[in-house]
């Protein structure tokens, strides 16, 4: 199940609202090469909340599996307690995630996501530790969002999640956002819904941060970045390629639902995105295949079937012209990061 931008408001448990609980203490589960970007986005602005408040009414911990330190995607190394001890004493276990992992590293941290529910610990991620929470099995009738570059895989391998394309969604007891300084706007709604819109707002100017993203604010893909000064022509029948991934449509039932002719859709692409629309369209769909192959362990069969290719051959063809490797080439790179 998908889910537009925006639906629904943010339902915020009980313990997110209640200022009386102090400190609100977080759990920041940090997964091998973590996303130092999306990790600083979330701390930063509580640091700087106890300061403006001069107390201390958010706390928090790093922590990793097995207690030992963890190398940021960046490369640098931080310090982590155990997991374990740190649930025992926090509100919330946030999940920061970042390259893809391996089965053996997903395993403990599914372990300890599980526990911390079990013990009735809100569960958050960062970034794309969404997928790893949906693995286990923690998001089942909540809202949720992920990078944009690994909405496509998570909606594949769970079409009954909600998933959005917010820039964070907190509902209830779940949070996730979608990376990088989305996290900052997740964590300046809780301060604002703890201790009002004024802290919330010098927090923010705290980091020049001038605008406190609403939860329903689209996120900024290449994509959506890309089409942005478009014609609006050119918008409506890229949208509708992209709700065709699966089952692409002929250049003219497109065109015809842009309310063009094709000869006019095929100068404008032309024109304005330097290839004919088919070949726009065949780059979309092997970019939803790269993004499958990074992401999911489907095979190539399916994931041939999934983008809209008759059959392997045919997929492989086009996915080596647009991205100059194999299928089978990109899967390996992707993941030993060779």
């Amino acid at each position: 199940m998908t889910a537009p931008i925006g639906i629904g408001a943010p339902r915020e448990s009980a313990l997110l609202l209640d200022k009386d609980h102090e400190p609100l203490r977080f759990g920041f589960l940090l997964a091998p090469r973590f996303s130092m970007m999306s990790l600083s986005s979330a701390i930063e602005p509580i640091r700087v909340a106890n300061r403006l408040l001069g107390r201390k009414a958010f706390d928090w911990y790093t922590c990793s599996t097995d207690g030992q330190p963890v190398m940021a995607s960046n490369d640098l190394v931080l310090e982590a307690g155990a997991v374990d001890e740190a649930t025992d004493r926090i509100d919330a276990l946030v999940l920061c995630g970042g390259t893809r992992l391996t089965a053996a590293q997903e395993r403990p941290i599914i372990r300890a996501l599980r526990n911390a529910s079990r013990r009735k610990r809100a569960i958050g991620a960062l970034s794309t530790a969404t997928h790893l929470v949906a693995r286990a099995g923690l998001l089942a009738g909540y809202r949720c969002t992920i990078h944009w570059e690994n909405l496509p895989a998570l909606r594949e391998e769970f079409p009954g999640l909600i998933v959005t394309e917010a820039v964070y969604e907190i509902d209830r007891d779940r949070l996730t956002s979608s990376g990088g300084t989305t996290a900052m706007d997740m964590m300046l709604h809780i301060i604002l819904l703890r201790y009002g819109s004024d802290i919330a707002h010098e927090v923010a100017a705290q980091f020049q941060h001038a605008k406190i993203r609403a939860h329903n604010e689209p996120q900024s893909g290449w994509r959506q970045r890309n089409l942005t000064y478009q014609p609006p022509v050119i918008r409506r029948a890229t949208t509708i390629m992209q709700e065709h991934i699966e089952d692409p449509l002929a250049i003219r039932e497109i065109a015809d639902q842009a309310g063009i002719s094709e000869r006019q859709m095929e100068r404008l692409f032309t024109t304005h995105l330097s290839l004919r629309p088919m070949h726009y369209y065949l780059m979309l769909r092997t970019e939803r295949a790269r993004e499958l192959l990074s992401y999911t362990e489907q095979p190539l069969v399916e994931i041939a079937v999934a983008t809209g290719f008759g059959s392997v051959a045919h997929f492989s063809r086009w996915f080596l012209h647009f991205h100059d490797q194999l299928p089978s080439q990109y899967r390996k790179t992707s993941r030993t990061g060779v």
